[in-house]
């Protein structure tokens, strides 16, 4: 029996817990605190006797609850609804949350949005943290993150290899009380309802994430069937991303970079075909036109033919033709309505009176 709690790395557990689902299980020890691995890739042969053994000692391991889509959904809805404060990015994550593959879609739209991305972070890990420590409160687990510790370092590393030794020297007894105090403050109602810090909020300072540093891992109790199935993942800031996906924040992002590139690349290559087939269709256009164009440009030889009787006979005027215009010229063309200038000219004609002079007669 462990004389001391256990020192467990919360982003360890963290990553279990985002990896956790319908194809990969998880396992908790509850004596020494590591964790396993079923991975389905090794050989047959390890992984019935990783089953077996953890069949056999069903009390000592516990299975890492899988999140159903039911917490999923709640999980971004309460993001949405607590730290997103813009209406159209609110409507549109309410939007993905309900269509299909809601869970990538989400956070692909979040790594897009890099205003929104250090907010779902925090949330993530804030909202994480109290479920593990919940989870553990259940399983009764006497546990320490090893990242909320300020041991030092050598000290921590003899708290490990003497967990299970009840005569330990005097630093190490005095560690073990730091650590018993420790435990106790996730057992309290604050663990679980963390409060907000009062007084005005701390001013907007550069992000800089510093490595916790860790002692190495020190498991005496591990099962000769476990060893090779054992969960150790270096630290990794914001390796858990909440994608059912995706191992890794890394590959999450190449995936996204990769997306773009590939869909640039398909626009790109549409076009260079709509290109490639007007370039076809204008030469063979310029093929044709400038057949016609020097068939047009080409003198044309004159037709030479042999008129007919009927057409000569057209062309030679006949004597009723000849008689008839003689006669149109003779015959008074119809008087017609007279011209304006015409018409002004009588009526200056009928305007102009003539006076006859008078004549006196002689007396």
């Amino acid at each position: 029996k462990a004389q001391n709690p256990l020192i467990l790395r919360y982003h360890r557990l963290l990553e279990a817990f985002s990896k956790s689902d319908d194809e990969r299980d998880f396992f908790f020890d509850k004596i020494e605190g590591f964790l396993v691995f079923l991975d389905l890739d090794k050989e047959d042969s390890n992984i019935d006797g990783a089953e077996n053994e953890i069949l056999s000692q069903a009390n000592r391991y516990a299975i890492i609850p899988k999140m159903t889509f039911y917490e999923t959904k709640k999980f971004m809805e309460g993001f949405v609804h607590e730290k997103v404060y813009d209406i159209d990015t609110k409507e549109k994550l309410l939007d993905i949350i309900d269509s299909k593959e809601a869970r990538e879609n989400f956070i692909e739209f979040i790594y897009d949005h890099p205003q929104e991305l250090d907010k779902w972070q925090q949330y993530y890990h804030e909202r994480s943290r109290i479920r593990i420590i919940e989870w553990l409160r259940n399983l009764e687990i006497r546990f320490v993150f090893e990242e909320d510790l300020e041991i030092a370092k050598n000290i921590v590393e003899k708290l490990k290899l003497n967990t299970f030794e009840p005569k330990v020297p005097k630093d190490v007894a005095q560690a073990r009380e730091q650590l018993i105090a420790k435990a106790k403050t996730y057992y309290s109602s604050e663990a679980l309802n963390p409060r907000p810090k009062r007084g005005r909020p701390p001013k907007q300072i550069a992000k800089v994430e510093i490595e916790p540093q860790f002692v190495p891992d020190i498991f005496r109790h591990v099962p000769q069937d476990l060893r090779s199935f054992l969960f150790m993942p270096d630290y990794s800031g914001s390796s858990a991303t909440f994608s059912a996906k995706f191992d890794s924040e890394a590959q999450l992002l190449a995936s996204l970079k990769g997306s773009s590139r590939d869909k640039v690349d398909m626009k790109l290559e549409i076009l260079s075909q709509r290109l490639e087939s007007l370039r076809q269709l204008s030469g063979k256009l310029k093929d044709f036109k400038g057949a016609d164009i020097d068939k047009a440009l080409q003198p044309q030889a004159p037709i030479k033919r042999e008129m007919s009787s009927f057409e000569v006979k057209q062309m030679t005027p006949s004597k009723s033709d000849s008689l008839m215009e003689v006669a149109k010229e003779l015959i008074p063309k119809k008087r017609g309505r007279p011209s304006k200038e015409e018409e002004e000219e009588e009526k200056k004609q009928k305007k102009i009176k003539t006076v006859v002079p008078i004549i006196k007669k002689k007396t």
